[in-house]
């Protein structure tokens, strides 16, 4: 009797066992990069590796950008479950398009896009830089271009062509140029070359930037699932920024060995200084924070632009339901 007992009590228990093992699958998730990884991603990797997806049931493999990846493009088409946006334009763009894709957070409080100028040249303000050649990529030019061009008075005509090389920028002083708060003053610091940096979130530029996107059919049908990735990848900013950020920085110079332990240290010294996730509304409403006034905002900015109609039912293309938690607070 006491050996079928044994029997019994083991395999009741190897039954939990596996019954608990099914319970904690974990839900595959693809998640799309817009660039090749760098600081600015380190939530995701972070989250990745110190397990925080894991303890989320998360199984996420996170796909690195590039220049020839439309991060967009990917997630339409079903070949990413969530993916980077770059801005909030892509919001107002999916409902023009009647594209059925949302917002469901904003990592990025302060778009880190800057205009520099070399300093000792009289150029010490935006305004000073009317008339001026500026050079700026051609994503710049449906984007943060236009809020230049509406708040400063800059004109088309100023255009000059940015090739992601700062060589010509060095070479002429009477320029400005666009850059990543976080990287090309560093780049140009190396090189001996001071400059005026002036971060375009701090003169009205109201972006969110680094946004988590999915589809609405995500949304309507997981919602939990989209609830769970946006807290980990919150966690998971928590975790880099707020203490040991060598396990996720680890996984970024796998990913891509461009990355050096000095630029890195840098982005995230500028992260942190800067507060550009755990700054302004998130300071009250946690990491990945959003609000109905700051999207009102943009998209009032566009429509003076000229950029979308005023009638844009531009509130389809976010929704706050996952985030203003407070999460990791």
């Amino acid at each position: 009797m006491k050996v079928l007992r044994s029997a019994a009590a083991a395999f009741l228990g190897l039954a939990t066992l596996v019954a608990g093992e099914e319970s904690a699958a974990q839900d595959r998730i693809r998640f799309q990069l817009s660039w090749r990884p760098q600081a600015e991603h380190g939530c995701y990797y972070q989250a990745v590796a110190t397990g925080i997806y894991r303890r989320h049931n998360l199984d996420v493999t996170v796909m690195p950008g590039g220049p020839q990846i439309n991060t967009q493009q990917i997630l339409i088409a079903g070949r990413a479950d969530f993916a980077m946006g770059s801005n909030s334009f892509n919001a107002l763009n999916y409902v023009r398009n009647a594209i059925p894709m949302v917002v469901v957070g904003a990592v990025f409080q302060r778009n880190p896009t800057v205009i520099m100028t070399h300093q000792g040249v009289g150029l010490d303000s935006l305004e000073a830089l009317r008339g001026k050649p500026i050079i700026v990529s051609s994503i710049a030019r449906p984007t943060f271009w236009n809020f230049l061009r509406v708040r400063f008075g800059f004109t088309d005509e100023q255009i000059r062509p940015y090739t992601f090389n700062l060589a010509p920028f060095i070479a002429d002083r009477t320029a400005g140029q666009q850059g990543f708060v976080t990287n090309e003053p560093y780049q140009l610091e190396l090189q001996g070359v001071r400059v005026n940096t002036f971060l375009l979130a701090d003169h009205g530029y109201n972006d969110y930037a680094y946004t988590i996107e999915t589809s609405q059919r995500l949304v309507d049908e997981r919602p939990e699932l989209v609830q769970r990735f946006v807290d980990a990848t919150i966690e998971g900013c928590v975790s880099y920024l707020g203490a040991d950020p060598a396990p996720g920085n680890a996984l970024i110079r796998e990913a891509n060995p461009d990355m050096t332990e000095a630029i890195i240290a840098n982005s995230i010294r500028v992260m942190r200084a800067r507060r550009l996730v755990d700054g302004d509304d998130a300071a009250q409403l946690g990491i990945g924070a959003m609000t109905d006034a700051r999207w009102r905002a943009f998209f009032d900015m566009t429509v003076e632009a000229g950029l979308y109609p005023a009638d844009l039912d531009y509130r389809r293309g976010y929704t706050l339901r996952f985030v203003n938690r407070r999460v990791g607070m």
